[in-house]
């Protein structure tokens, strides 16, 4: 029994000092690179990018509409009573609160411009997720690192970049989609 013991500790010291040196495999992506090169990303944007020409659009006319009530206040303020003075001051401070919570609402850090591109992100970043969970378990990387996140890398080599391969993957899943879509309208 006690050599038996020994054997198993002595068994399990080997396999971990080999699994040590084997070093620590690393790989990176860089997400910019993967979504210039996607149709579907360029197509959301496109989508995004004139919702938010259309937001900017009704603010500015807001902002109009407002520079008008003051300039119209301005001119006929000699002629208004003090009673009605404060009721204009107040209509035009509550106009531009309305405005100011207009941009907060489109633009602010949970605005409608941060919903629609999470909602329109998500999917994308969610394939290319799974894709990079596929590779790192078939290549055996310990680590991967998004090059175009707030992590600092301040070097990498060419050779651990797995980018392409990501690319390559989204263009098959892509392909082998179309190639259904036209075997079930085929079918219709």
């Amino acid at each position: 029994m006690k050599k038996f013991t020994t054997l198993a500790l002595v068994f399990c010291i080997v396999s971990l000092t080999t699994y040590a040196q084997r070093g620590v495999r690393i790989g990176y992506i860089d997400m910019n690179v993967i979504l210039g090169k996607n149709k579907e990303f360029k197509t959301a944007n496109l989508l995004l990018e004139e919702k938010i020409g259309l937001w900017k659009k009704e603010i500015e006319l807001k902002k109009i509409e407002l520079q008008q009530m003051q300039d119209q206040f301005a001119v006929e303020k000699i002629l208004l009573t003090p009673e009605l003075i404060s009721d204009r001051e107040l209509e035009i401070k509550d106009f531009a609160g309305d405005v100011i919570f207009l941009q907060e609402k489109r633009f602010g850090p949970n605005g409608d411009m941060m919903i629609q591109k999470n909602k329109l992100l998500k999917p994308i970043q969610d394939q290319v997720l799974s894709i990079v969970q596929d590779i790192a378990k078939e290549r055996k990387y310990d680590f991967i690192f998004d090059r175009s996140s707030d992590i600092i890398m301040l070097y990498s080599a060419k050779n651990y970049d797995i980018s392409d391969l990501v690319l390559k993957r989204i263009q098959l899943q892509e392909r082998i989609k179309s190639r259904k879509e036209k075997v079930e309208s085929a079918k219709k």
